[in-house]
């Protein structure tokens, strides 16, 4: 949405007589304090009908106000700018004046810089017309449904191509085959599109299940015939540099995929299962650059015991969670921070998952002999500042680590526990000595992600006594029982074609920090360790939990109060 300087909104919303000035500033108030958009907040109050805002906004920009619910937009005017490109800027083609000059739904029209972008773009000009999210969410559906409708077309054609193919031979040529390239290409590109972080093949007694992970949720996109089962996977190991014959032990490989502008990295492994090979694929944009601790979801005040944490130029800095809980994400923002020209940062990563200017970084290659182990033994001869260890998984990698940590380097890692206090008994169940962990470690950051409701569609609503006593029992079963932690009014997404009709649109950590104190040092070193003692004294520390963070995301209308439970049981 366009954005006014407050006092010209305030102005314009006052002149029209839509509000008076004590109702706008409670409400911009209330908009300050839970980070909301006041226009949003207006609106959703019922104190400001969006479609007269948008007219008045428009008188007041001196551009003309379009709705695309009322034109037929030109598909192939809109398909001149690529989706991701227009999700990005916040515009649609929807046709083109026989001056030649193209009309363009913009959400800020007065966006100089994405103006110029498209008449050099388009190698003419363009007339922009202010739209609302909705509007552009029209046009966005209109590319994913050509998307979907192409999709299922090729896939569809390919499929009975492929079942004349005999693919019980020579698998490196039926890999090859159009249709089965065309089956493959097709999956990759609709997955991307789709925002899907991982495809599966899974195998079962008559058919091939395609399924996509979208926003931590896996979805069945289509079933294929099974007898294109040897071939679809032949390709991919094909793409993968992976052996084709071999089927009876398990196997990674990786490739990068281009679609339009993006350049995707793909990670694959593959396992044997009862009924044929499992395919599993990552995708990782190879040109997404790591972003903020605030923009991942953190609040100030695990922020501010991140910071300290990695003030020290010595000692270490955990990052725990299960897999797929955003634990690489957070190291890449830490690592973002401390990113500076006087320091030395090296990393040993299995996989490099994003490339990062300035830092040196280097990839675990068993084959190579090169493991987290052997790896970080080799760092500390090139003259490190930091290190980043992707993993701690065994007893030599983590003494290691505790080493570099004590002669005076700062180490990033990850580690897979529940929450932040238990991963101390997991690095002495490791082989870590309880003198060394309370010695090295500085701060221990546990989190999940959980759906973003999508903004577009959010509406809240007040449980009912009986969902409430629900939420109560499950907070309880989790271990806090004061009720004071349940907020009085809930949110959820109403869903749309711009989400897929689920309500959600994109992830949210929900993180809990804790800082080892002197208190909690001595508590490591004790006769008994006690984790409730170290869970007690973080929290009077200051120690926000997963959960009362959860809880917060909850109140302020980010996820729901479902997706929080639904993460922390993970």
């Amino acid at each position: 949405m366009i954005s006014l300087p407050p006092t010209r909104l305030k102005e314009l919303l006052l002149k029209a007589g839509v509000v008076d000035a004590e109702a706008f500033s409670t409400v911009e108030e209330e908009a300050n304090r839970k980070r909301q958009n006041v226009i949003d907040l207006l609106i959703s109050k019922g104190l400001l009908n969006k479609d007269y805002f948008y007219v008045l906004l428009a008188d007041a920009i001196g551009v003309p106000r379009i709705n695309l619910g009322d034109v037929k937009i030109d598909e192939g005017v809109m398909n001149l700018i690529p989706e991701d490109v227009a999700r990005q800027r916040g515009v649609i083609l929807f046709g083109k004046l026989p001056s030649g000059v193209f009309q363009a739904a913009m959400e800020d029209p007065t966006d100089l810089e994405t103006i110029d972008f498209l008449n050099l773009r388009l190698h003419g000009k363009i007339e922009p017309y202010l739209a609302t999210d909705e509007d552009l969410n029209r046009g966005f559906l209109l590319y994913h449904e050509r998307i979907t409708q192409d999709f299922k077309k090729i896939i569809e054609e390919s499929i009975k191509e492929s079942l004349h193919l005999k693919v019980v031979g020579d698998l490196k040529q039926a890999a090859e085959d159009i249709p089965i390239v065309a089956i493959v290409d097709n999956l990759l590109s609709y997955a991307i599109s789709s925002r899907s972080s991982d495809i599966h093949f899974e195998a079962l007694d008559d058919v091939i299940l395609v399924r996509f992970r979208i926003d931590g949720v896996l979805h069945e996109i289509i079933r294929m015939p099974k007898q294109i089962h040897p071939a679809i996977t032949a390709r991919i190991k094909i793409l993968s540099g992976l052996r084709v014959d071999e089927h009876t032990h398990p196997q990674d490989g990786r490739f990068r995929y281009k679609l339009g502008e993006n350049l995707i990295d793909v990670r694959v492994s593959i396992i044997p299962t009862f009924y044929g090979e499992k395919v599993e694929m990552r995708l990782l944009n190879a040109a997404q650059k790591p972003i903020s601790l605030a923009e991942i979801g953190m609040f100030d005040d695990t922020i501010k015991f991140i910071k300290e944490g990695i003030a020290k130029t010595y000692g270490m800095v955990l990052v725990c969670g299960p897999t797929g809980s955003g634990k690489t994400t957070t190291l890449y923002s830490i690592m973002n921070i401390l990113n500076r020209p006087e320091v030395n940062i090296v990393t040993i990563e299995d996989p490099i998952e994003y490339d990062m200017r300035y830092v040196n970084q280097t990839q675990v290659n068993v084959a190579a002999g090169i493991t987290f182990a052997s790896g970080l033994r080799s760092i500390l001869r090139q003259d490190p500042n930091i290190i980043m260890v992707g993993e701690i998984r065994d007893t030599e990698t983590a003494n290691i680590s505790v080493q570099s940590a004590l002669t005076g380097h700062l180490v990033l890692s990850s580690i897979h526990t529940n929450d932040a206090p238990t991963a101390i008994p997991r690095l002495i169940d490791i082989g870590v000595p309880p003198f060394l962990v309370s010695a090295v470690v500085n701060v221990i950051c546990a989190q999940r992600l959980t759906r973003r409701i999508h903004i577009d569609c959010v509406e809240s609503y007040t449980p009912d006594s009986e969902m409430r006593k629900s939420f109560e029992r499950e907070i309880k079963g989790l271990g806090v029982s004061s009720e004071t932690q349940i907020p009085k009014t809930f949110y959820r997404g109403k869903g749309c074609s711009a989400c897929n009709f689920t309500g959600f649109l994109g992830r949210v950590g929900i993180f809990e920090a804790m800082e080892v104190t002197e208190e909690i040092r001595k508590v490591i070193t004790g006769e008994n360790l006690n984790l409730d003692s170290i869970r007690e004294l973080a929290r009077k520390q200051g120690m926000v939990t997963m959960l009362e963070d959860g809880l917060r995301k909850v109140q302020l209308g980010i996820t729901t109060i479902e997706e929080v439970f639904r993460v922390i049981r993970e």
